[in-house]
């Protein structure tokens, strides 16, 4: 297990780590699927039938410029209200954005190990939302909700995006700021910049970022029109000569963020790192409201390049706006060339070093969530060491001169070399860009993840205990059956690491489950078996009652034996860390170590010996339990066991609790051993 006590030396304070992500994309219901469509160039624009068509007026539909296409996520009904403490009828109420985000939040903090009840830091969130058409096309629809003032209310609460960021910090009881975000098209990263900068400041120690845009319906198909931003035939063609327009879509990400140097002591998933990121606006200066700016684009790439100390030069891939519009993308590719000759001495830059790509190609322009597709893409391209094709490229859009530049566009899968940076390492770096309608810019500039440093391993345990919960015994069973899936799919897996995460990254819910096994291939078997039936002795349904009050309890003498601890201290490290530290404070109150003690069949009876070896066993167990979680309310001791619970009480120190039980011992040894029965 990568446990590192301190972060590297080259991290900085600013660099911030991504350590969970989310996410509902047209054709990819989470984060590995949506890598395999990117790894095999899969693309999710969908063309309508006939009878899928939502689009209830015959002039449009029949109309011969009428694309009958969309970027659709796929049963976005199927919110599971219960989980989340709604009623049916409330979760009708509540607009799909809201329900898949609030999904999607829970989500990306579960797979970054971060329980909200057990976390004792402050977790943000910082997110926006895209125009509601379900309240209009649905809500209002099916059930007129101005008769009364409540029915108003409970309508707009349910839909208004002013509410996506409190809702989620309401219902996963989150106490960091709640921040709504709203920039048109680059929302998602203007919220993830904000979340960073919250974390930097140290408002909160872990931060949600992200945003949600669906339209409902979702079948509709649009009317192409020459010179408009769509294209004409439901492809987006990023910088491609015969780019028109682009195609929009539905979508929701969300990405959990914390400062690297904590996330590298906590041991927390690092998928990519942010060393840093800016946002700005175009002003005035351009043709239009609506009209891209050089150099606002260019300004803000300069800025963030500049945060994160970085020369151009060794960024080896940008994942751009790219919406596939004949004069919008080399105005992008025209900024981008004067930002990285700003960030390099403005000297020429080395030829076809940068690989450019956009995620529009594969799932068309997800509006407020465009941003984040990017952010995610690219930190799962950096996890896996691999850059993916961006689609329907035949030849370079002929307004921006490629061969005289860095830049080349990637059509291709291929493993992703990096660029040598100042340091000497060949290292991946990437930047992402975000450009909202009406002129908010924003650009992150993201790196490889860090080579976890590996901690000390003593031997492996050869049993490990898994342990599932859920809201319901349906629930569960999915769960059981999803993690033999993912185990099957990943027979490397690490047990114990996998086992960990279970027990203190995951939420405790009422029903539970646990099975101990020795191998991944175990696990899976035997998660799978129970998935199918949920044995009732392998299920718990605990009780909806306060915790119980729980006590250590340490033993005196007679419960000794050679060997004990002897499997802990070769497996568990706090344990063994915390023997160690009493064998070397014993070392000039005993005349023999007290490591050979524990082994020595004849020593450890004798009462000298005794005394001192099982205070060291029942502290070294205590502290062994603390680590794991497992805190008393109250501490009992018997005989020896006495002076055991006053030193974990804090009565008095470790050290002052060792010498006086090896001067205990000394003294019970010395007595007469003629039967009398002596109390000390």
């Amino acid at each position: 297990m990568a446990t590192p006590s301190h972060p590297p030396s080259d991290v900085r304070d600013t660099d911030l780590a991504i350590i969970g992500m989310a996410c509902r994309f047209p054709g990819a219901y989470d984060p590995e699927i949506f890598w395999e469509q990117l790894r095999q160039g899969g693309e999710s624009i969908r063309f309508f039938s006939e009878e899928e068509l939502e689009q209830p007026d015959p002039a449009l539909r029949n109309h011969p410029a009428y694309v009958k296409a969309g970027a659709v996520i796929s049963d976005i009904e199927q919110f599971d209200a219960r989980f989340f403490g709604y009623s049916p009828s409330e979760a009708a109420l509540l607009d799909p954005q809201q329900r898949l985000f609030l999904e999607c939040a829970w989500e990306a903090l579960e797979r970054a190990g971060v329980v909200p009840e057990q976390f004792a830091g402050r977790i943000g969130v910082f997110a926006g939302a895209g125009l509601n058409s379900y309240l209009i096309n649905q809500v209002a629809v099916e059930r007129p909700f101005a008769e009364t003032t409540l029915a108003a209310t409970q309508a707009v609460l349910a839909n208004s995006h002013d509410f996506l960021p409190t809702r989620v910090s309401y219902k996963l009881n989150l106490r960091g700021p709640s921040v709504n975000v709203q920039t048109a098209c680059s929302t998602g990263l203007v919220a993830v910049h904000l979340a960073g900068q919250s974390l930097l400041v140290g408002e909160c120690e872990v931060a949600l970022a992200g945003s949600a845009s669906i339209a409902v319906p979702q079948q509709m198909g649009y009317l192409f029109e020459e010179g408009m931003v769509q294209s004409s035939d439901g492809h987006c063609r990023p910088f491609d000569a015969q780019a028109e327009g682009t195609i929009f879509g539905n979508g929701v990400g969300v990405v959990a963020l914390k400062l690297l140097s904590q996330a590298l002591v906590d041991g927390d998933p690092v998928i990519a790192v942010i060393r840093g990121s800016a946002i700005n606006n175009d002003g005035a200066k351009k043709v239009s409201f609506t009209a891209p700016s050089i150099q606002g684009q260019a300004r803000v790439i300069a800025d963030a390049l500049a945060v994160a100390e970085v020369d151009a030069r060794t960024v080896s891939y940008v994942e751009a706006h790219g919406t596939g519009t004949k004069l919008g993308d080399p105005a992008e590719l025209a900024g981008l060339h004067q930002a990285f000759r700003q960030r390099s001495g403005g000297g020429e830059l080395p030829r076809h070093t940068c690989a450019i790509g956009s995620v529009k190609s594969n799932i068309g322009h997800l509006n407020e969530t465009a941003g984040i597709a990017g952010l995610i893409k690219t930190a799962l391209m950096l996890q896996h060491g691999e850059l993916v094709p961006t689609l329907h490229i035949t030849t370079p859009n002929p307004l921006f001169d490629f061969a005289q530049g860095p830049f080349v566009l990637q059509t291709r899968r291929e493993p992703w070399v990096g660029r040598r940076d100042g340091s000497g390492r060949i290292v991946r770096r990437a930047g992402v860009s975000s450009f909202g309608m009406g002129g908010t810019n924003a650009h992150a500039v993201l790196e490889e993840a860090p080579v976890p440093v590996v901690g000390v391993q003593g031997v492996e345990r050869p049993l490990h205990l898994l342990t599932l919960a859920a809201k319901d015994a349906q629930a569960l069973a999915d769960y059981a059956k999803r993690y033999a899936t993912w185990l099957e799919a990943h027979p490397e897996a690490d047990l114990g690491d996998a086992s960990y995460t279970s027990h203190v990254g995951r939420s405790h819910f009422a029903h539970r489950l646990s099975l101990v096994a020795g191998s991944v291939a175990e696990l899976q078997a035997r998660l799978a078996e129970v998935s199918n039936s949920l044995a009732p002795r392998s299920v718990l349904r605990a009780p909806a009652l306060p915790a119980p009050r729980l006590a250590f309890l340490f033993t005196g003498q007679g419960a000794q034996y050679a060997g004990m601890g002897q499997e802990l201290y070769a497996t568990q490290p706090t344990f063994r860390a915390a023997i160690d530290r009493c064998a070397e404070l014993l070392a000039g109150q005993m005349d023999r170590p007290l490591l050979e003690l524990l082994n020595d069949p004849e020593a450890i009876d004798r009462t000298e010996y005794t005394q001192p070896a099982l205070f060291t066993l029942e502290y070294a167990l205590a502290t062994l339990w603390q680590s794991w979680g497992v805190q008393p309310e109250l501490l009992i001791g018997h005989s020896v066991g006495e002076l055991v619970a006053a030193c974990v009480a804090g009565v008095f120190s470790l050290e002052d609790g060792l010498k006086l039980v090896a001067a205990r011992g000394r003294l019970m040894g010395a007595l007469p051993q003629d039967g009398a029965m002596v109390a000390i």
